[in-house]
């Protein structure tokens, strides 16, 4: 089956449940108006991995491209009341630019074939793109390869490792902590793929995509899955198994931000 475009989300405000659109322009910042805004408190950002009910409230963006948290303009007093009925009264809102608004790196792919194989809600992984016509996991070999899709070029650099947000509901807010426990048996704990844009234009849903490997895996050699130029030292994607093939003890402070799910970062 001939790959093409079946799903295009935004999320103006991170943590909260996004958009969906039909037509994306993207760029070297994904898409325009993904996670402008976030959630903070006292301790630093919060977000629906502690505070899940965040994912109860939407975040989308008016005709103006400012954005709005169910309905109300984020700056206003209805949409704070909302975020700190969700996040804890001492929690505010606060504009947010630059990279590193994303933790790893500005998109998130997902496939059919792997959604599928999840068996449950494509929300629950909070991608901004799905691509359909991938038969099973196929994903699971794209690292390294690029998604050409009309002029826009996409390259796709590592499997994302998922954490507690996708134990949430996103219509009941019910969490199942057995569906992480289920990623990390049937799927190593990673699902998606993170991306960046290597040529920016605009995408629609229909488009047809080019699956173009990796040149180093075509010659037998995996790419590298070690941290992308685009990534501070916080995002680095630290495994156990790293340490144990340097001889590396794990430090107090990727101690601290591993997940159950070998090191995920959500977004």
């Amino acid at each position: 089956m001939a790959l093409h475009i079946a799903g295009l989300w935004r999320y103006p405000v991170k943590s909260l449940a996004g958009e969906p659109l039909s037509t994306a322009f993207i760029g070297p910042d994904g898409i325009p108006g993904d996670r402008m805004v976030r959630v903070r408190g006292p301790e630093g950002v919060r977000t629906s991995r502690r505070q899940y009910r965040l994912l109860g409230l939407r975040g989308a963006l008016d005709a103006d491209g400012s954005p709005r948290i169910d309905g109300h303009p984020w700056t206003s007093p209805a949409a704070l009341g909302l975020v700190k009925g969700a996040a804890g009264a001492d929690a505010w809102l606060e504009a947010w630019e630059g990279l590193d608004r994303f933790d790893i790196l500005p998109l998130l792919v997902a496939t059919d074939g792997a959604v599928a194989a999840f068996g449950r809600d494509i929300r629950r992984l909070r991608p901004n793109i799905l691509i359909s016509g991938v038969e099973g996991l196929e994903e699971r070999q794209w690292a390294g390869a690029e998604l050409h899709i009309g002029d826009t070029i996409v390259r796709l650099d590592s499997l994302r490792g998922r954490c507690h947000m996708t134990t949430v509901d996103p219509d009941t807010l019910q969490v199942d902590p057995g569906v992480l426990r289920d990623i990390v048996r049937r799927f190593d704990g990673e699902l998606a793929l993170n991306a960046d844009v290597v040529r920016a234009g605009t995408i629609r849903i229909g488009d047809p995509v080019t699956l173009v490997p990796d040149s180093s895996r075509a010659s037998g050699t995996l790419p590298s899955r070690g941290t992308p130029a685009a990534m501070s030292d916080r995002d680095s994607r630290w495994r156990p198994a790293d340490a144990t093939r340097s001889g590396r003890s794990p430090s107090p402070r990727q101690d601290l931000h591993k997940s159950p799910a070998r090191g995920s970062r959500e977004r």
